[in-house]
């Protein structure tokens, strides 16, 4: 039996506009996808998804899926006429839209499969089988999810001439976060329209949109590395009202904003691509931390603690 696993991830910063040269900044959180592959007797393959979910999510997101095993299968070059192949997934992330579940997935698969067929990838090729599991769930995807789950970390990542980079970024301070969930599991594959319908509309606004939210990401970086948290957080929230002109935010994850805000949270947004999913609040330490999620889960929200940056 092979075996694998990949990290979940939250992104502060830059979520939907990678693809037009935008950095993003992500990080790793410490929940995980964990993918099993066995052998059984026959041809293709069969799936038991054991992961907790938000509730509908693995229903809605089916389809995309099977679309993922099967590219990724192919990719990697499996001949399923001569084997059958029992997939299982489970471990410790809520699998719900923004938190690198699909890329969770993709590349805990990728890695359970090389290890199963003994084929020697790189961590390169493994992010790249992670990526190419991508598409059937965001259409063109970016690599930013794929890269946090297969390298962990706080990252620094962006796209030049359809080139994928990243680097580490060194955070002085520990980042205490509460990822609360709206309920709505947010179609991916349809933001890319969505924002290409944007721009054509208003090319000049969507342009300074970009360059704003660029000044944000550097600006985010270096308070990051100088561990001045209440900045990063009074970037966030910027950045969300930025978001929620643009339509990429939903009345949910608004109010989940405005809750931890409302009770001290340093700075709250949307994490991911928005339009439903999680919205991501940056507290002063875990007791705020607690108290927070502790509100949103009195009011039926599930919610995921985490700490990032260490």
């Amino acid at each position: 039996m092979g075996k694998g696993s990949a990290f979940g991830k939250t992104i502060l910063i830059g979520d939907q506009f990678v693809l037009e040269e935008v950095p993003a900044i992500v990080s790793a959180i410490p929940f995980e996808t964990i993918a099993e592959v066995e052998r059984i007797e026959g041809q293709g393959w069969e799936l038991i998804d054991n992961r907790v979910e938000v509730p509908g999510y693995k229903d809605k997101k089916k389809e995309q899926q099977v679309g993922s095993i099967n590219r990724i299968l192919d990719v990697m070059k499996i001949d399923l006429g001569k084997v059958r192949l029992r997939i299982t997934y489970g471990g410790s992330l809520l699998a719900g839209s923004g938190v690198g579940a699909s890329a969770a997935s993709t590349v805990s698969l990728a890695r359970a499969l090389n290890d199963e067929f003994g084929l020697g990838y790189t961590i390169e090729q493994i992010n790249h089988v992670g990526w190419e599991g991508e598409f059937p769930y965001h259409g063109i995807p970016s690599g930013v999810d794929n890269t946090a789950s297969t390298y962990g970390g706080l990252l620094l990542f962006w796209v030049k001439g359809q080139e994928q980079h990243f680097e580490k970024i060194a955070c002085k301070a520990p980042l205490h976060i509460v990822l609360g969930n709206s309920g709505v599991t947010a179609n991916t594959a349809l933001l890319d329209d969505y924002i290409a319908e944007m721009k054509a509309k208003d090319p000049t606004g969507f342009e300074s949109r970009m360059q704003a939210i660029k000044a944000q990401v550097f600006e985010m970086k270096s308070a990051l590395e100088a561990g001045d948290l209440k900045k990063v957080g009074a970037i966030m929230t910027a950045n969300h009202e930025i978001l929620i002109a643009m339509g990429l935010s939903h009345e949910k994850l608004v109010y989940l904003c405005n809750l931890a805000l409302k009770m001290g949270a340093l700075g709250a947004k949307v994490t991911g691509g928005g339009r439903g999913g999680y919205m991501n609040a940056l507290t002063s330490g875990p007791q705020m931390q607690e108290a927070i999620a502790a509100a949103m889960e009195a009011e039926g929200f599930k919610v995921i603690r985490t700490t990032i940056g260490r």
